[in-house]
C-alpha cells in the first residue's frame, strides 16, 4: 500500500486543482493575454506540482524509509531516495 493512502483525497484534489489552472493557462494563450501573466500563472502552477512532489517525497520518508531501516535495507533507501530527489529537482 502506498504511503500517501491518507493524504490520497487531498492530493487528487490539489492536482485537479492543477488541472484546472492549467486549462486556464491554454485560454489564456487562446486569448493572447499578455505573456508576465501567463508565466505568473505557469509558476503557480509549477509551485503547486512541487507541493504535490514534496507531500509525496515526505510520505514516502517517513514511511518506506522507515521500514527499510527496520529491513537492513538503508543504502538501498538512500540511494533511491537520492536519486528521486536530483530528478525532482531537475
Amino acid at each position: 500500500m502506498p504511503s500517501y493512502c491518507e493524504q490520497k483525497d487531498g492530493l487528487l484534489t490539489r492536482l485537479k486543482k492543477i488541472e484546472g489552472q492549467v486549462q486556464g493557462l491554454q485560454r489564456m494563450l487562446r486569448e493572447d493575454k499578455y505573456c508576465v501573466d501567463v508565466l505568473i500563472q505557469i509558476a503557480a502552477v509549477r509551485a503547486a506540482l512541487d507541493r504535490v512532489g514534496v507531500i509525496l517525497f515526505e510520505n514516502h520518508t517517513r514511511d518506506c524509509l522507515i521500514k527499510a531501516l527496520e529491513e537492513g535495507r538503508q543504502e538501498e533507501m538512500v540511494d533511491e531516495l537520492v536519486e528521486v530527489l536530483r530528478k525532482f529537482l531537475k
